[in-house]
């Protein structure tokens, strides 16, 4: 569901179906990556400033299975919200589990390995949001 880059071109009306589209996204991964018990989750506001989406979500999982566990739920959610089935990398080893919305990118790591990476380093920006 790709309503960020959808919403160019598009009547103020259109574009706030599509930013509503986008919250609802955000909202339900969010909503789910707590419920999941993910650690330290940060959501990083890329609208404008990258093509791949609007925000990317960064979680952290106590070991393997707990990032497995966070993935399906969050997988299991967005399906059941009407989102479809998000592209997603990293599944078979459950270090780096990569889940591609369109709208919303996330990434949910273990501790070991996001600090490795460093990833949300690389888009810091003034406007990030912690997330409780």
């Amino acid at each position: 569901m790709q309503t960020g880059s959808a919403a160019k071109g598009k009547t103020a009306r259109d574009t706030k179906t599509a930013t509503d589209a986008v919250k609802e996204i955000l909202d339900t991964v969010i909503a789910s990556l707590e419920d999941s018990k993910a650690e330290d989750l940060l959501n990083i506001n890329i609208q404008g400033k990258s093509a791949l989406g609007d925000h990317m979500i960064v979680a952290s999982g106590r070991s393997h299975r707990h990032v497995g566990a966070i993935a399906d739920h969050l997988l299991r959610d967005l399906k059941s919200k009407g989102f479809g089935t998000p592209k997603t990398e990293g599944l078979q080893g459950c270090d780096w589990v990569l889940i591609d919305t369109g709208d919303v990118i996330v990434h949910i790591f273990r501790p070991e390995v996001r600090e490795f990476y460093g990833l949300e380093k690389m888009w810091l920006v003034p406007d990030q949001q912690e997330v409780h």
